[in-house]
């Protein structure tokens, strides 16, 4: 990254917006745009990290799907004309009534963006239910941004609980990379319980849903004992 003004000389350059502010909320302010705007270079620093990764291993392991259109494919074939795969594990396994809100509510975001998205990489929505049901719930949603799959098995969602806390019926954001015909990792989020900070999910910086990067920015914040649900 090039040399960089201080932050702090950068937030002094703020024009503020509203007539009336006390000294006390303009010096408050500043400090907290300081803040911002670190941590706005620390994430792309996180960003250019990731990005800048030697290759990962290569996926020697068989994994099967069934696509939307019923027909089994391996995991190369879900990235169609693309070199880069980010897929989503969600949870809607066979066991459960309705998906997990919390898995909902991300991919209600991941939606509104979809066909943004699938201009740069490929993407693919994995779960282990059926994908007439998971298809059947989209359209109750009204998604029709994302592309859906079924895993053969449990073996895919098996080998993604090893990466978190070991539950069959988890989540897991994994992207990869095509090599030829070959598929290696290119990231995948490790984040378990066990890292999470006091008070806090073992979140990945930045959040991928809407939601709570909305919160973060209201005095309330995302709270403690809520979480989205499927209906109210």
């Amino acid at each position: 990254m090039p040399d960089l003004a201080p932050a702090a000389e950068l937030a002094a350059l703020a024009h503020p917006p509203f007539p009336g502010e006390s000294d006390a909320y303009r010096e408050a302010r500043r400090a907290l745009q300081a803040e911002e705007i670190e941590a706005r270079r620390q994430l792309t620093r996180v960003a250019e990290l990731r990005q800048a990764l030697p290759p990962g291993p290569v996926i020697e392991k068989d994994y099967r799907f069934i696509d939307e259109n019923g027909v089994e494919v391996g995991l190369i074939d879900l990235f169609g004309d693309h070199d880069t795969l980010f897929s989503y594990l969600w949870m809607y396994g066979p066991e459960r009534e309705r998906p997990c809100p919390m898995c909902t509510n991300l991919l209600g975001s991941v939606n509104g963006n979809g066909e943004d998205i699938k201009q740069r990489v490929a993407l693919k929505i994995l779960g282990r239910s059926p994908v007439e049901r998971q298809t059947a719930f989209a359209a109750e949603r009204g998604w029709t941004h994302l592309d859906f799959v079924q895993t053969v098995g449990d073996d895919y969602a098996r080998d993604m609980a090893q990466l978190m806390d070991g539950n069959l019926d988890m989540a897991a954001i994994v992207v990869y990379r095509r090599d030829g015909d070959k598929v290696r990792l290119f990231w995948a989020s490790e984040m378990n319980a066990d890292m999470a900070d006091p008070g806090q999910d073992p979140r990945d910086p930045v959040d991928l849903g809407t939601l709570w990067n909305v919160l973060d920015l209201t005095p309330e914040g995302r709270g403690t004992n809520w979480y989205p649900k499927l209906a109210y």
